[in-house]
């Protein structure tokens, strides 16, 4: 049991969630993790996901965890990327559309947005959140083309405030703008807002 828990510790040095899947890997036997989760008080956070009892809840990275083909996106990327100063009420992610995500919306917590599954991983980039552990978001770009594609469903002060912070940025780069704003179909939309702002 200590070469087990010795074995665990590893894995935990490594990712704050563990699931069997990585234990198994380790040669770990599901009756040796089963009896160290309940002997070492693991918590349980997601399906098969579990938590070190020293570990603080990194709640986007357990969603990541959850359902690793979600990409942080809308309210969530525009904090991180500075276009609102309010952190969000609820997470939000972006699956592709037709994906089961059923244990995902029993969730409140939650905002789920879909696109079509050849664009879930435009300006998908990797970067790290307020624990330090690494998740999908879109970058800077396709944030803004979320902002515009979601405008009737976001408060009209946060939309003004989010875009202006765009513009007003040195590292933006319109030419990438312009480029997925062709996908999404909206060239024509961000084109007049950027006309009327720079």
């Amino acid at each position: 049991m200590k070469d087990t828990l010795k074995d665990i510790s590893e894995l935990l040095k490594e990712e704050p969630v563990i699931t069997y899947n990585s234990v198994k890997e380790s040669g770990i036997s599901k009756y040796s993790f089963n009896k160290l989760i309940n002997e070492e008080g693991f918590e349980k956070v997601g399906h098969g996901l579990y938590l070190s009892k020293n570990e603080l809840i990194d709640e986007l990275y357990i969603i990541h965890k959850r359902c690793p083909i979600a990409v942080f996106s809308h309210d969530e990327a525009f904090f991180y990327h500075n276009l609102v100063d309010r952190e969000p009420l609820v997470h939000t992610f972006t699956i592709y559309s037709g994906y089961n995500a059923h244990r995902l919306k029993e969730k409140s917590n939650y905002k789920i947005y879909n696109v079509k599954k050849e664009l879930i991983d435009v300006g998908k980039i990797i970067v790290k959140d307020s624990y330090g552990n690494d998740i999908p978001m879109y970058d800077l770009e396709r944030t803004v083309c979320d902002l515009v594609r979601s405008r009737n469903s976001i408060e009209i002060n946060e939309f003004t405030t989010a875009l202006k912070a765009y513009v007003a940025r040195k590292d933006k780069n319109l030419n990438l703008l312009m480029e997925y704003a062709k996908l999404f179909s909206i060239s024509n939309i961000i084109r007049k807002y950027m006309e009327v702002l720079l």
